[in-house]
Parts: structure tokens; C-alpha cells; sequence
């Protein structure tokens, strides 16, 4: 297979302000074309990635969770659970454009190892972790992004699958298992705000901006078809955050080398003058090499 490279001296005038990237995705509809630019495979165990943002320079974070045994559905609800806890760990690796591992770190503890869609504020990362199950438990962790000493910040009862900080209120913005409620919170972890999501198209997994009273979040849902198979339908959509309706959304069927829509899980999003780049790591690896780093464009109108 050939490997392209996107040179990170491109990326120089990148924009991944929540103003920015609401605009640009405003303009997205059904027809938009996306092209891949650049794919490259981690030098690292990628495992089940969850979520990417980037920080200062050329890095990026992936948090990822390392599955060593899977959860098991319950033929009945135990203790109010569908589902095994299963076993695992929790990792967020820093890497560059071309793939190399530049750090690591653990987190979680016990039940809790699935971190899940990460963000950057500017000067901390913000990485929820939870069990791998719905209507569960969670941590959500700030960490250093230059050292990657580990903080924790919160907890809360309940599967925490994406956070984004608001650039402008300072507030948290937080998608539930399947993105099915909206909460935001303090940086100390008091809720003020909750709503369900008022759409069902696509369980969003990961949300990259937050500001101005809305969010830009990624995702994907998976559909039973006749025969064999599912149908796996992508999408980014612009939320707003108090009546958690979606006020803009566009459908995303670029596929992974593995068949995966390329939102089906980590996504970063930002602009670079008139063309809207998108970051995704949706195959899981094992073994360094097995996943790779996808780079996508597509021009603005």
C-alpha cells in the first residue's frame, strides 16, 4: 500500500476555532466531496481509537482504549446494567502528521478504561474516561499536554463519550453513551445544563469545537439491511447546546481502508483558508502499523 504525506509546514495557517469550523461546516451538504491528502499509519498499538485534537505546533493526541476482554450483553439487566464491564486500559499517545509516537500516558482506573472524544483548550486536555458501558461511570481527567502529568477533575454517574471546553464561557460541553443527552458542566464538575438530543439519524461520538452557544460534533450509526452486512451512515452536524436540536447537518460516506465511515470515531476538525480538513483515526490496531491517520479536504465554497 502507498503512503501519503501531508507536509505539517501546510497546516501553518490552520483554524480550529469554534467560529471557524462552525462556518465551515454550515456549507457541508449530501453532495460534498472530500478527498483523502494524507494516510499514514501509527508507529504505535493504536488499539480502539476514540478521540483527536491537537495542541501546540504539529501534535496531536489520540486517546484510545486497549480492550483485553470484551463486554458480555446480560440476558436480563443486572443491576441496572445491559452488559458485562469488560476489561481494559485507557491511553492518550501524542503523535505528529507522520504517524511516530512522541508520548504516552495512561488513564483510567479499574471498570473505568474507555476514554473517549478528548479536547484541547489551549493550555490543558480535557479526556473523559468511562466504563465501557451505557448508563455507567466516569472520570474526566485534565492533562498536561507537555508533560502529560495527569489531573484528575471530576466524576459523574454516568458514560461520558465526548467533551469539549467552550473557548468563551470556560464551560464543558459533554455528549452521553450515543450522544442520546447533552450536559455541560463546570471545570469542577458541577452540571448546569442537560437536554437530550433531539436527533436520531447518527449516535454522535466525538465533538471537536464548542462557542457562541453551539458545538460541531462527529459520528456515525449503524443500520440492519437485508442479507448480511449493515449499513453504516456518517455525520457531522453544527448542535445547539441549550435545546440540543441539530441546526445544520451533512452526511459523511468516505470510508477507511478497513470499510469504516472515516467519522466512526476519532475526528478533529479545522479550516485552513477556503478548505475544511478533517483528521480521522477510525480503524483499530494492535500492533504498530495496523491503524493509520487519515487526513481529509475538502474546498469551501
Amino acid at each position: 500500500m502507498s503512503i501519503l504525506r501531508q507536509s505539517p509546514d501546510s497546516f501553518s495557517a490552520r483554524d480550529d476555532s469554534n467560529d471557524a469550523v462552525v462556518t465551515a461546516v454550515r456549507q457541508l451538504t449530501r453532495g460534498t466531496a472530500w478527498s483523502v491528502v494524507g494516510q499514514v499509519p501509527f508507529d504505535f498499538p493504536a488499539h480502539h481509537p476514540q478521540g483527536i485534537t491537537r495542541g501546540h505546533d504539529h501534535r496531536l493526541y489520540v486517546s484510545t482504549a486497549e480492550i483485553t476482554e470484551a463486554t458480555r450483553a446480560y440476558d436480563s439487566p443486572v443491576d441496572g446494567y445491559d452488559r458485562t464491564p469488560g476489561k481494559g486500559r485507557g491511553h492518550v499517545f501524542v503523535t505528529d502528521g507522520e504517524g511516530a509516537e512522541l508520548g504516552h500516558v495512561a488513564v483510567g482506573e479499574g471498570a473505568i478504561y474507555h476514554p473517549g472524544g478528548i479536547d484541547f483548550d489551549g493550555e490543558s486536555l480535557w479526556v473523559p474516561t468511562a466504563e465501557y458501558r451505557p448508563g455507567s461511570r466516569s472520570i474526566v481527567y485534565r492533562l498536561d499536554p507537555d508533560t502529560l502529568e495527569v489531573h484528575e477533575a471530576f466524576r459523574f454517574d454516568d458514560h461520558i463519550g465526548g467533551i469539549v471546553r467552550d473557548r468563551q464561557t470556560g464551560l464543558l460541553h459533554a455528549v452521553t453513551w450515543g450522544s442520546r443527552r447533552l450536559l455541560t458542566f463546570t471545570t469542577d464538575g458541577r452540571l448546569t445544563h442537560q437536554v437530550d438530543n433531539k436527533s436520531h439519524f447518527v449516535d454522535y461520538q466525538t465533538c471537536v469545537s464548542a462557542g457562541g452557544g453551539h458545538m460541531v460534533c462527529t459520528g456515525i450509526a449503524e443500520y440492519p439491511v437485508p442479507g448480511p452486512g449493515i449499513f453504516s451512515l456518517g455525520g457531522i452536524a453544527v448542535v445547539d447546546i441549550e435545546s440540543g436540536r441539530i441546526e445544520h447537518e451533512a452526511p459523511m460516506t468516505t470510508l477507511s481502508p478497513a470499510g469504516r465511515v472515516v467519522t466512526y470515531n476519532a475526528v478533529h476538525l479545522e479550516t485552513d483558508g477556503g478548505v475544511l480538513r478533517m483528521f480521522a483515526a477510525p480503524d483499530d490496531g494492535e500492533a504498530a502499523g495496523d491503524s493509520q491517520l487519515l487526513t481529509l479536504e475538502t474546498r469551501l465554497a
